[in-house]
């Protein structure tokens, strides 16, 4: 219905749109599929683009990266030790981490946004830069997919991740470290959602402390979407990508033909339930 949707431009706008969305669905899907799930991701994501943002004129890009890293995979350590030591729900746990780290981001940046400071054409390259014609960010999508998809896959810590998931006490009675698995996969969430945020730095070269308030339920809907069970035990890497360029395409394309940008939430939400519902109906019983 929209020429200008299958032009050559317009696609590759689409791969760099949600390159940064489907980051962060790499690293919730190992949490999803460990039988939890991380709602303090945007936080972390617009924590470790801020804090990026504020060192990137005192330090080299790389290492400034590095720490906005590990400043990721704290705050991912910290959910998990909650979650698998203390035994919190995960859902309280990582929504009062995402108040903690938002107010204390708030409270860090008087809630303004801090410009980049230094190495903008490393941040620049990272976020808007191209390899071959493709966007730089769908390579690093692409680079992170293929490590999760193979510590998942080709990996004793994947297998355990499925076990846990899929039955915790049975793991825990086969001798699993139940509680350092999911510790670790908490680690990588809050790692991925870092990469994200440094992404984003790239693209809009400001941290804003406000950014990324939608991530943690966008990467959830694309999980489920690529077929994770919100149970846990079970969700691929490739329906992870699927599902973020299912969810990208329906936007953009409710974009390319005008859609009021009031309808666009309500048509998503029905394409997450429908895909839902006939996962349901195809499972068995």
């Amino acid at each position: 219905m929209s020429p200008s949707f299958r032009s050559t431009t317009n696609l590759l706008d689409l791969l760099q749109q949600n390159a940064i969305i489907g980051v962060v669905a790499c690293g919730m899907l190992v949490m999803i599929v460990s039988g939890g799930f991380d709602l303090s991701v945007g936080a972390t994501g617009a924590t470790a683009s801020v804090l990026a943002a504020r060192l990137s004129g005192e330090t080299s890009p790389v290492l400034v990266i590095l720490i906005a890293i590990a400043l990721g995979a704290t705050v991912g350590c910290v959910n998990g030790f909650l979650i698998a030591r203390l035994r919190i729900n995960p859902f309280v746990t990582t929504l009062g981490m995402a108040s903690v780290v938002s107010g204390l981001l708030f409270v860090a940046t008087s809630a303004s946004p801090l410009p980049l400071g230094g190495g903008t054409a490393t941040f620049y390259a990272i976020g808007l830069g191209h390899i071959w014609k493709i966007p730089t960010d769908f390579v690093v999508l692409l680079c992170v997919a293929g490590g999760v998809w193979a510590l998942l896959r080709l990996t004793r810590f994947g297998h355990y991740i499925y076990a846990v998931g899929g039955n915790e006490q049975a793991s825990l009675l086969s001798g699993i470290p139940v509680a350092r698995i999911k510790m670790l996969a908490y680690v990588l969430g809050g790692s991925m959602a870092a990469v994200a945020g440094v992404i984003l730095l790239g693209q809009t070269e400001i941290g804003q402390p406000s950014a990324a308030a939608d991530w943690p339920l966008s990467a959830i809907a694309i999980c489920v979407v690529g077929g994770a069970s919100l149970n846990g035990g079970s969700g691929s890497i490739p329906g992870t990508l699927l599902g973020t360029l299912l969810l990208g395409v329906v936007a953009n394309g409710l974009n390319q033909l005008n859609v009021s940008p009031y309808w666009q939430p309500a048509v998503t939400g029905a394409v997450v339930l429908a895909a839902v519902g006939l996962a349901g109906l195809n499972r068995p019983d």
